[in-house]
């Protein structure tokens, strides 16, 4: 498996729990209200597993890998990433700043709950196509076999920084999948090694 796979098989849990974002998002137009806990959950499991970890992985070494082989930090697809990284933290914090509001029935903080739940799913959906269709095929092509086999050693150091974390998130996305009828990925988040631990930033 190459570090590309390991992204992609991470892609697949994390629509897992858009998958589930996108439920919750209904349930509070049934309801009128949020389900705290499982909106907790959901951002928990954005912020440790889908920022913390994944995309650590990427800005800290996917990307500075690329721009060794000439791909620009400032313009192109890696900027365009980065730049997604970061406004997908923006709606992160919104989300959860409206958390505890929008749970106890107050319409503005719900609303502000599901606009910033909502924009967030549509722009990590098209972040994960263009990331699985273009950046990591160039990535693929770019990188020497040095490259990928260093990729994959920093990759581990990543994930056997935390251990336990890596199951509790992927414990995280299957319980909101059960709770939401979600389909469950077949993807564990990373290379068979890889099970077990994840270095998520906390």
């Amino acid at each position: 498996m190459n570090p590309t796979e390991i992204l992609k098989n991470e892609h697949r849990v994390i629509e897992q729990v858009l998958d589930c974002l996108e439920a919750i998002v209904k349930g509070c137009a049934a309801t009128g209200k949020l389900d705290r806990q499982a909106a907790k959950d959901a951002v928990d499991f954005f912020r440790t597993f889908a920022d913390g970890c994944h995309h650590a992985k990427e800005e800290t070494h996917l990307f500075p890998a690329m721009e060794a082989r000439g791909f620009a930090r400032e313009s192109g697809p890696v900027a365009v990433m980065l730049s997604e990284h970061e406004q997908g933290r923006a709606h992160l914090r919104a989300m959860d700043g409206a958390i505890e509001a929008a749970s106890a029935g107050d319409p503005e903080a719900l609303g502000r709950f599901v606009d910033h739940a909502k924009a967030y799913t549509a722009l990590l959906r098209h972040h994960i196509e263009k990331e699985d269709h273009c950046l990591f095929p160039m990535a693929d092509e770019a990188l020497s076999g040095e490259d990928q086999l260093a990729l994959l050693e920093a990759f581990e150091k990543v994930e056997t920084h935390a251990p336990g974390t890596h199951e509790r998130y992927l414990a995280i996305a299957g319980a909101l999948a059960g709770q939401y009828g979600v389909p469950h990925s077949t993807a564990v988040g990373g290379a068979p090694s890889h099970r077990g631990t994840c270095g998520c930033k906390h």
